[in-house]
């Protein structure tokens, strides 16, 4: 089974569960706080923050690796309790819209994540250039500083090194070595690209409601995609679109509250 841990309100016993799929080069804890959060509002829901393969403490999960595989890994957690919704944010929207095809949610929360296929990989420029630079890095590294100050010397900003930092695992004698397997990410990110699911969505799964959202500020979404986006929510009543204007594509640290809002709505 995939790595995962749950958050609850201080206190509740929830009677239903929201699945949460990070992005690429993320983990399960990306989302805590704003997990954290949504239980407090609403406890009698939990959360279920898991580690996708290949990523954190589920990279042990073998290869072939493809967004549906990646849904298919969920199935077991899915089983152990009853997972009403679920939330996925870029790579992890469309794990969250390809699980949604293979078993009955209530909600579908697809963030900043294009449903279409993206052969070009357009918007996704700084996520190349990442990828590409992880391929480079040394063996190992003295200490985190060692690895933040690496990446900032590439032309990367402290945050993102820091938070790439979250994925460095402990040498024994000493060190740190990163803790992705960078050929693996690339083959995720390649299906991640080719994969047309707009068709999951036209209409959405049976009895699903589904949410896109839409950062205002991020290259994910072109026009045309908008208008698609549009199109889906006028023809299908269990398609909803929402545009949280004011933020980037990291819409959970930049306009939480907005985030909140849309899915304490959904879930209440």
């Amino acid at each position: 089974m995939l790595h995962h841990d749950t958050l609850t309100a201080p206190g509740a016993a929830p009677d239903r569960w929201v699945l949460f799929c990070h992005g690429i080069l993320g983990r399960g804890s990306n989302w805590r706080g704003f997990a954290r959060a949504l239980v407090r509002e609403l406890p009698t829901w939990g959360a279920v923050l898991v580690d996708l393969r290949a990523h954190g403490a589920s990279r042990a999960v073998p290869p072939p690796d493809s967004i549906e595989a990646a849904a298919r890994d969920l199935h077991a957690l899915v089983d152990e309790r009853p997972v009403r919704a679920v939330l996925g944010h870029s790579f992890g929207g469309k794990v969250a819209l390809e699980l949604s095809r293979q078993r009955a949610f209530d909600q579908l929360f697809v963030v900043d994540s294009l449903p279409g296929a993206r052969p070009g990989r357009e918007g996704a420029e700084n996520t190349e250039r990442v990828v590409k630079m992880l391929g480079t890095l040394p063996a190992h590294f003295l200490d985190r500083e060692a690895f933040h100050r690496y990446v900032q010397e590439l032309g990367f900003t402290r945050e993102l090194a820091a938070w790439l930092g979250q994925n460095l695992d402990a040498i024994e004698g000493g060190g740190y070595e990163l803790g992705l397997d960078v050929p693996r990410i690339e083959a995720l990110l390649g299906d991640y690209f080719v994969r047309d699911l707009w068709p999951a969505l036209d209409p959405p799964p049976a009895a699903t409601t589904a949410h896109l959202v839409i950062a205002g500020r991020s290259t994910v979404y072109g026009d045309a995609d908008r208008e698609r986006a549009r199109d889906l929510a006028a023809r299908h009543e269990r398609v909803r679109v929402h545009v949280l204007e004011r933020a980037d594509h990291w819409v959970h640290i930049d306009d939480p509250d907005g985030l909140l809002a849309i899915a304490s709505e959904a879930l209440s």
